[in-house]
């Protein structure tokens, strides 16, 4: 039987990303994973959304989230020191280093476990200088457009923020989902049961002006 395949969509502005990004080892030993960066700004746009940290109240609490999570989980984090910031640079780099596994963890260690943004020029430049990576580099229209694709390609895919999971069309969102994931790739029986059949079919009510 052939392996399953794992798009994995994220963007390292987002905290619940780089959490999960700890645990892409044990979604590879299920699965074959592709690590897909997408801009998550694209994503609200195209959702006509918003994200946690323009709601006041929201942004504190995904913080406090975030650090317990963390917490629990064993995870090193040291919050940068501002959010959100413009994470283009790192989605670029990813791109331009192949996106595998050990590169996306690493880019998100810059920011979640030292604290780093890839807008300070002396920092992301010594990140740079460790992969032999010209700035210049980030600008290639290769890069650019394979950053573009991968942000259609998680809209049309159903993918409305991140980290997202894509499975076999089906889709997982946020760090909290992670043991869902894990447990679609074991080939748990819930996900041909009722119950997530009627959750899937489950008709709109009524909806909010806007």
């Amino acid at each position: 039987m052939s392996r399953a395949h794992l798009d994995w969509y994220f963007d390292f502005v987002s905290p619940f990303s780089y959490l999960q990004s700890a645990k892409l080892g044990e979604f590879a030993a299920r699965a074959r994973v592709t690590c897909r960066p997408v801009l998550f700004a694209g994503l609200l746009k195209h959702f006509d959304n918003i994200g946690p940290a323009e709601i006041a109240p929201k942004r504190r609490w995904t913080f406090e989230h975030v650090a317990w999570l963390a917490h629990t989980h064993g995870i090193p984090l040291a919050l940068p020191p501002m959010h959100p910031f413009v994470p283009l640079r790192l989605l670029r780099l990813s791109i331009a280093l192949g996106n595998s596994i050990d590169v996306v963890q690493q880019l998100f260690a810059f920011v979640w476990r030292d604290g780093r943004l890839p807008t300070d020029d002396e920092a992301f430049g010594q990140l740079l200088d460790r992969y032999g990576v010209a700035l210049a580099d980030l600008d290639a229209p290769a890069v650019k457009d394979a950053l573009r694709t991968n942000t259609e390609a998680a809209a049309a895919a159903g993918v409305f923020g991140v980290p997202s999971a894509v499975i076999d069309g089906e889709v997982f969102w946020g760090f909290d989902a992670t043991p869902m994931i894990l447990a679609r790739l074991d080939g748990n029986p819930f996900f041909e049961s009722p119950a997530l059949a009627a959750a899937r079919e489950l008709p709109q009510g009524v909806q909010r002006a806007r």
